[in-house]
């Protein structure tokens, strides 16, 4: 689904983790319950488009998010941690991520002030902004919607899928589908290259078709660029998501174990911990001010 592309790209943007990655998913749920290959591909679709849908409601939820990265020797032992907290929230349909927090400390008034000043940027660009530039923006949003959405699709094609059972996660009953890439699958969309060096554990809730849990392992390096970025076997992710208001599933957690080259850089070895938590939805009529008219 589209975590598998939205994770691996986070891989370079968070900064990566540590080369012990196991090389394996978990071992497998017995259950005597069968699902055909037709019917997981049709959960599996069904699941995407719900993920999709999942990532416009979330436009509606403010919530915290805490960010806890921990720096790796060559050994493998944690040498530094530094944990990040933000309250996320949309502006003008754009999220928008505001620190609060450094290793559980609120921040400075001078950092404080930063971020504030950061966010009223923000607001006063979308509040003067063009029709033109408005209706770019917003054709640009499409064009990536539209690509997320034949990637997820594609996600289904591109896996030979096994059935592995049954488990209950939060008192729900979840489907269980491991995931092998196709040997000599062609990728149809850009960003499907990816889904040839990645295999996948993926838990969908059996009421809701929603994924509760997926659990990503890269087989093969992963290159972006000349010199970019090098993603490399063994590295692996875990996203948990969680049930809201009974309306939209919305990622609760984000497990990274990767290890990643940067540009010339050596590799970094780095494990990066995100719990978003505190979701609170916006009254309709909530409006966007600059900083200095809220009372």
């Amino acid at each position: 689904m589209r975590f598998l592309l939205l994770c691996i790209v986070a891989f370079a943007c968070l900064a990566p983790a540590q080369s012990n990655a196991p090389s394996s998913l978990p071992g497998n749920s017995a259950s005597n319950a069968v699902l055909s290959e037709d019917q997981m591909r049709d959960i599996i679709r069904q699941s995407a488009d719900k993920d999709l849908e999942n990532d416009k409601k979330q436009r509606n939820y403010t919530y915290t998010e805490k960010q806890v990265e921990q720096r790796l020797d060559k050994n493998g032992q944690v040498k530094s941690t530094e944990t990040k907290t933000y309250d996320v929230m949309e502006i003008y349909g754009e999220p928008v991520e505001k620190l609060v927090a450094k290793d559980d400390k609120p921040l400075s008034e001078k950092d404080a002030k930063k971020e504030d000043d950061k966010i009223q940027k923000l607001i006063d660009k979308r509040k003067n902004e063009s029709d033109s530039d408005r209706q770019k923006r917003i054709q640009k949003e499409e064009k990536e919607h539209e690509e997320d959405r034949q990637f997820v699709h594609e996600v289904a094609d591109a896996y030979n899928l096994k059935f592995i059972g049954m488990e209950a996660l939060d008192g729900r009953e979840n489907y269980i589908i491991d995931g092998d890439p196709k040997p000599g699958y062609q990728p149809h969309s850009k960003q499907g290259e990816i889904l040839r060096r990645a295999r996948f554990r993926v838990w969908i809730d059996k009421d809701d078709r929603q994924m509760k849990k997926l659990d990503v392992l890269i087989t093969d390096t992963i290159s972006w660029g000349v010199f970019l970025a090098r993603i490399h076997k063994g590295s692996r992710v875990i996203v948990e998501t969680t049930r809201v208001n009974n309306e939209v599933w919305l990622q609760q957690h984000i497990a990274v174990k990767v290890d990643v080259r940067l540009a010339l850089m050596k590799n970094f070895d780095v494990n990066v911990d995100i719990t978003d938590s505190d979701y609170k939805k916006f009254r309709s009529d909530t409006k966007i001010v600059p900083l200095g008219e809220a009372h």
